[in-house]
């Protein structure tokens, strides 16, 4: 009987710079304050959010000075590149392996270009071999964890015994705008934190847990929910304040149609471990899922940690499920641009 793929390690890393959120208000008030009209009633975001603190590639002093694209993207290049490796190397060294021992890398990011892409800058600070395999996504947003994870989980499952190295990395900092006076750019402001997330996955005998299923949906007409618009001073956010509501609303019917792909039910899942974008995305999801409330206690967790970096994010949180000991079977979900929300089910013996 040939082996399932299965999850062997995880590895998450920050960027030095500690962003507290006092601070981020405070910043924003001197940023916004005099040119916003409605700036106080919307820095209350700062204080709901349940985000203590986050993590930037640069001081948040940097972000002030209001820099341009291309020194943006620079920075994106150097703190992503910076960041895959830290992740990478944490999730393979947990897996027993090097660099070396990878056939195949996904990379997926969203938050600048990179041209080679992530990895080829990475390589030779990591030792990949000449000849592997390299998958860049692009464009997935705070669903690209989950999207990633199923994509590697299937390139895994059609070379059994190779071995495939996933690395989301978001620098979503870098889209802080003091020259964009919007509601969506405040907002953004308070919730977005740096980030990466490494998983090496491989069809064997035995691992963490199993990769059992995978699915996306995606909503026709809900192109305006959620994206980047791209502009001469950077990535612009595209944040629709009905996200919480429409998760109310849809995404039960979603995750049904998902699970009954693979002969599963939602009473099935012990576990549902989603991409925290916000406090209130998070109350929208126990409600949707008819989860008690508090239910999603290690995403509040890591929102509060780390605050929404979009892709890696949902890492996050299975990293501290696997911390506490995973059920028997868990559904990692994330929503993301598209609009679309992605599900894994992981599977363990116990």
């Amino acid at each position: 009987m040939q082996d399932t793929v299965k999850l062997l390690s995880i590895g998450t890393a920050v960027p030095p710079h500690v962003i507290d959120q006092r601070d981020a208000a405070r910043a924003s008030h001197q940023a916004f304050s005099s040119r916003f009209a409605d700036f106080e009633r919307l820095a209350k975001v700062f204080e709901s959010s349940g985000i203590r603190r986050r993590y930037g590639v640069r001081p948040i002093e940097w972000y002030l000075a209001t820099p341009d694209w291309p020194d943006r993207n620079k920075v994106f290049i150097e703190g992503a590149t910076d960041l895959f490796i830290a992740a990478a190397d944490k999730a393979l060294q947990a897996a027993g392996l090097a660099a070396g021992d990878v056939d195949t890398v996904v990379t997926v990011s969203s938050t600048g270009i990179a041209t080679p892409s992530l990895e080829a800058f990475a390589a030779s600070r990591m030792g990949f071999r000449p000849d592997v395999e390299r998958v860049p996504v692009f464009g997935l947003g705070c669903a690209g964890g989950v999207s990633g994870f199923s994509i590697a989980s299937r390139l895994a499952a059609s070379r059994p015994g190779s071995t495939v190295l996933l690395v989301a990395v978001e620098t979503c900092t870098l889209a802080f705008r003091m020259d964009k006076l919007t509601k969506a750019n405040i907002v953004a402001t308070a919730l977005f934190g740096d980030g990466a997330a490494a998983c090496v996955l491989r069809a064997t005998a035995n691992g963490i847990a199993e990769v059992e299923m995978s699915g996306q949906h995606m909503w026709p007409d809900t192109l305006e929910i959620m994206g980047w618009s791209v502009e001469t001073e950077g990535l612009g956010v595209i944040f629709d304040r009905a996200i919480p509501p429409f998760a109310t609303e849809n995404v039960a019917p979603a995750v049904t149609a998902i699970l009954a792909r693979g002969d599963l039910t939602a009473d099935d899942i012990d576990r549902f471990a989603c991409h925290p974008g916000g406090a209130k995305v998070i109350d929208a999801l126990e409600t949707a899922l008819s989860l008690g409330q508090g239910a999603l206690d290690h995403e509040r967790d890591v929102l509060a940690d780390y605050g929404n970096m979009s892709s890696p994010t949902a890492l996050f949180v299975l990293e501290r499920l696997i911390g506490a000991g995973l059920p028997r079977r868990t559904l990692l979900t994330a929503m993301g641009p598209g609009f679309t929300l992605s599900c894994v089910s992981l599977k363990t013996a116990a």
